[in-house]
């Protein structure tokens, strides 16, 4: 929950003054006035006050203590709840962790330690880190900073650089409030957002704002900026000889309940878990139980409309694991009352309508006395669970087929005139090549709601005008083709585009924020880092084999799985917002009313919205209902930001400027 933010001044500024540093522990404030002067041009008395401002949208919602230290050359805090609040100072260095990380296989004392590890070792120190962290080392010996993220990116963190120094912290409304950070948004973001989903990194919603991506660093001094990888997902194969299918499961199910057992806190009282009747969150149900001796307390949420609610896959999953479980069914009325805090707890963006559900359900745990809850996130991405893998797979064979005969006799073929009855398979078929004609990743965006539109349609020609619509299918491009030259399979390619863009842009952002609105911290045993090293060692048959999805998982997993929900396809906690719209009239008219306030904003144009609301709605309300959700939290987005709104208003204008960053050669 929570999180870090800070500041190192630029060279020639002070940020605690010649009285040295100040600290103050959980529930406090910033520290008191020293002599001197203060961070990013401020005195000292201002620079106090310039911390307590960043550090209180950290805590804005589930109200986490706070530890700060204000020193020479700059200030930390951290807001979280007690063992993800790490803040320590000594002789000129100031480190700040916000998470659980284990340092050389120990969680004791770890901010101290890193403290000596970076004197040794100076940013290597990272690559001794493991679990869910983001990290902030200011030392005032050499004015440098070092700012990193853990290796799955499950705690953000975002930086800004200008005159008055380097700013940091791991929500933008943080950095947005200090006095030395001005922010103006991205066009080319709200794009990104429209496209995605989301804003992907290492872009925020803000100019001049980065984001680090996952296992990365920067590393500052004199000005100059060094990013690089502490670690990189390493996917090991071809391998020359692999381990047989019973020593892989027993080594699994070894480090399956390691990951649990770490996640669980002191002994496992407080915490529960999602469970969604998947493979994932059924597993880790079970595993709870084995590991400590008692049911699991688990938590569903379920929707009643046909074709939405697995709450039937839930109550098997708690019935087989002993678990004891709760349920709730979310409604219209629910969703409805749930926006305007959901817009107000991300600082850009978000359209992932599943949030929602996943809010409730940790507020149904946090009101049984739950205060951490264990996800499934990661397993899809680790061992091959996602059902676009087997269809992307499917597309590919036809690459097999040799181009004359593609060329010569099957395209034309189907793609000629048609004439007389109409002939389904065919239309199959042509759907089918179309498909596979395109190359990845782009082939992965065949229902995306802006391609299939067209951006001209959708948006505003002022607005195209600031903005480049080839840089979206760019983002995704750049990931997947820079593992080109490694030899990988296809299926290792996709899982590490999805490790990037899927899970830590967008899963592990929802279920964080969900569960800090409720004022419950979210883990993820999955991503437990040998469970990683473990998932990438395995050869790419056990994770896709023709088109059976993770079959080494569910061997391994069939003697603690029901068996039906071993076979069931993926499915999760979508939300039926399209078919909603059309039977619940108070939700309907909210998401009209945002809509028509959006208008104005110079982004979309009326007539979409006119098409959007009638036609297109009432054509396919599941599909295009996703669009009436994107723009109406675009709009809830920008009405709960204020600062975002003004900066809107200005036209787009750029007001900070990030300073270069270069390779790091340590890297």
């Amino acid at each position: 929950m929570s999180g870090l933010c800070g500041w190192l001044a630029a060279a020639g500024t002070l940020a605690g003054g010649a009285g040295g540093t100040a600290a103050v522990e959980a529930g406090g404030a910033v520290p008191g006035p020293c002599a001197g002067p203060g961070g990013g041009g401020l005195p000292n008395g201002a620079a106090q006050a310039a911390l307590a401002s960043m550090a209180a949208p950290l805590s804005r919602f589930d109200g986490a203590p706070l530890a700060a230290s204000l020193g020479e050359v700059g200030g930390v805090a951290v807001a979280a709840i007690d063992g993800s609040r790490h803040v320590h100072q000594q002789d000129g260095l100031q480190v700040a962790i916000w998470g659980r990380p284990v340092l050389d296989g120990s969680a004791d004392d770890v901010a101290c330690r890193l403290a000596s590890l970076w004197l040794s070792r100076g940013v290597a120190a990272c690559a001794s880190l493991s679990g869910p962290f983001s990290l902030a080392i200011l030392d005032a010996f050499s004015g440098s900073a070092l700012l990193a993220v853990d290796r799955a990116g499950m705690h953000p963190l975002s930086y800004v650089s200008n005159a008055q120094g380097l700013f940091f912290a791991s929500s933008h409304d943080a950095l947005l409030a200090h006095p030395s950070v001005r922010g103006a948004l991205d066009p080319q973001a709200l794009y990104h957002y429209l496209y995605f989903h989301m804003v992907p990194g290492p872009a925020t919603a803000y100019l001049g704002q980065q984001r680090l991506l996952p296992g990365e660093y920067l590393h500052v001094r004199g000005g100059k900026q060094c990013k690089g990888s502490y670690w990189q997902l390493a996917f090991r194969e071809p391998a020359a000889a692999r381990a047989s299918f019973a020593a892989n499961k027993q080594e699994f199910l070894r480090l399956l309940r390691l990951a649990v057992e770490s996640s669980l806190g002191a002994d496992g009282a407080d915490t529960g878990a999602f469970l969604s009747g998947g493979t994932d969150s059924s597993t880790l149900a079970a595993i709870m139980g084995q590991v400590t001796g008692r049911p699991a307390r688990t938590y569903s949420i379920g929707f009643d409309v046909p074709g939405y609610d697995e709450m039937a896959y839930a109550r098997l999953a708690a019935s087989h694991a002993g678990s004891i479980h709760h349920e709730r069914y979310v409604t219209p009325g629910d969703v409805l009352a749930a926006i305007p805090a959901m817009a107000a707890i991300f600082d850009q963006p978000f359209g992932n309508a599943s949030v929602i559900p996943a809010f409730y359900c940790a507020q149904m745990a946090r009101e049984d006395g739950v205060t951490r809850l264990l996800g499934g996130d990661g397993g899809d991405e680790l061992f091959g669970g996602n059902e676009r893998y087997a269809h992307q797979a499917l597309l590919s064979q036809y690459e097999r087929v040799p181009v004359i005969l593609r060329q010569a006799i099957i395209e034309p073929l189907l793609f000629r005139v048609r004439t007389g009855k109409p002939w389904r398979l065919g239309d199959k078929a042509r759907r089918y090549i179309e498909q596979a004609s395109l190359p990845l990743p782009a082939r992965l965006d065949s229902y995306n709601l802006l391609l299939r539109h067209g951006h001209r349609a959708v948006l505003e020609a002022g607005f195209i005008d600031t903005i480049d619509p080839g840089m979206a299918p760019g983002c995704m491009n750049g990931a997947y083709w820079e593992r080109q030259g490694q030899g990988l399979s296809q299926i290792n390619e996709l899982l590490a585009l999805d490790m990037r863009f899927t899970l830590a842009d967008n899963d592990l952002f929802k279920v964080r924020k969900a569960c800090e609105l409720a004022g419950v911290e979210a883990a993820f045993p999955f991503l437990h880092d040998a469970m990683v090293a473990f998932a990438t060692g395995l050869a790419p048959r056990d994770k896709l084999d023709g088109m059976r999805l993770r079959p080494f998982f569910k061997r391994a997993l069939a003697d603690i799985l029901p068996p039906a929900i071993v076979r069931k396809k993926k499915h999760g906690f979508g939300l039926p917002f399209g078919l909603w719209l059309h039977s619940h009239a108070p939700l309907r008219e909210f998401a009209f009313d945002n809509l028509t306030q959006l208008r104005g904003r110079g982004i979309v144009r009326p007539a979409f919205i006119d098409d959007l609301q009638g036609r297109l709605l009432a054509e396919h309300p599941a599909y295009h209902g996703t669009m009436v959700w994107l723009l109406l939290m675009l709009e809830q987005w920008l009405s709960q930001h204020p600062g975002a709104l003004g900066a809107l208003a200005g036209g787009f204008a750029a007001c900070a400027t990030e300073t270069p960053g270069v390779l790091d050669p340590t890297a």
